[in-house]
């Protein structure tokens, strides 16, 4: 057995047996297609825990069960309260293809100023809808933000890093956009990520100049989850992260489904630096 998945998934399984459950609330992160977790196999996904807005029981609609509509709702502003948990701090939209429309709608809705979770897979958002959110001080108190496959790209990402109404952000999750190194680099950059501790960014055509600007990131310095699984990122770009200075808090670190020289990962992990890693995921 190579070295790394002696020692690596040896050590860092330590941390997981402790662990037990991800201490990071992947709210309604659902397995990258389809697959089973683990480090040190072929197999990638399910790495959210069952915490979160989404991840047990949404109110009285039970998660994002609810079917996949083909449209839009006919009566949007009933449709989103329809979604709002009782106490007003959850809103579960996934899949509900309200569009650039809907997002108007809700961003206007005085019954969404305290909410705090925010879920919005799939929903055609697009930098359009993008804008509308980074605009509206609606949801100046959310925490956790889900972009989830809205074809948002660099421009939209740019826009939720300048944003005066996102500084409270937690958890970010632009899985399956477009956002590219662009778009990493404006969010390394930005205030709006001195509080993310989970950070979504697979599947978004990310190379080694995004791994390098989230590893050369002070405001990343408190992320604990990272996941850049399905990207472009090669050894350079590996070996940046496991040797930053700034990811200081970093737990978990997924790399699975890049373009990374396996021949070289044993020892790239052996002589990583990050402080707190408890496991790391590469095959």
């Amino acid at each position: 057995m190579p070295f790394h998945k002696k020692v690596v998934q040896g050590v860092l399984v330590l941390g997981w047996l402790v662990w037990s459950i991800p201490a990071m609330g992947a709210g309604e992160h659902s397995p990258h297609e389809g697959q089973k977790m683990g480090h040190g196999s072929d197999k990638h996904g399910g790495h959210g825990d069952k915490k979160g807005h989404a991840g047990g029981k949404h109110g009285k609609h039970g998660g994002h069960g609810y079917g996949r509509p083909k449209g839009p709702p006919a009566d949007i502003p009933a449709h989103i309260r329809e979604r709002l948990d009782p106490d007003g701090t959850k809103v579960n939209l996934n899949r509900s293809l309200i569009g650039v429309k809907g997002i108007k709608i809700l961003s206007e809705m005085p019954e969404l100023k305290n909410v705090m979770s925010l879920a919005l897979q799939g929903n055609k958002l697009g930098d359009a809808g993008m804008k509308i959110l980074a605009d509206s001080e609606t949801f100046k108190h959310t925490e956790n933000l889900s972009l989830w496959g809205n074809d948002i790209s660099s421009e939209g990402a740019r826009m939720l890093a300048g944003s005066a109404n996102f500084r409270n952000l937690k958890e970010l999750k632009l899985t399956r956009n477009k956002v590219g190194d662009d778009g990493v680099e404006a969010l390394a950059a930005s205030e709006n990520s001195r509080a993310l501790t989970f950070v979504d960014f697979s599947a978004n055509q990310i190379s080694d100049r995004g791994a390098l600007a989230i590893a050369n990131s002070p405001q990343f310095s408190n992320l604990k989850y990272l996941d850049l699984y399905n990207n472009q990122i090669t050894t350079v770009g590996m070996e940046a992260l496991l040797q930053s200075k700034n990811l200081k808090s970093l737990e978990i670190l997924i790399l699975v489904r890049n373009q990374i020289n396996e021949e070289k990962t044993d020892e790239l992990a052996k002589n990583q630096s990050l402080p707190s890693l408890k496991r790391l995921e590469l095959h």
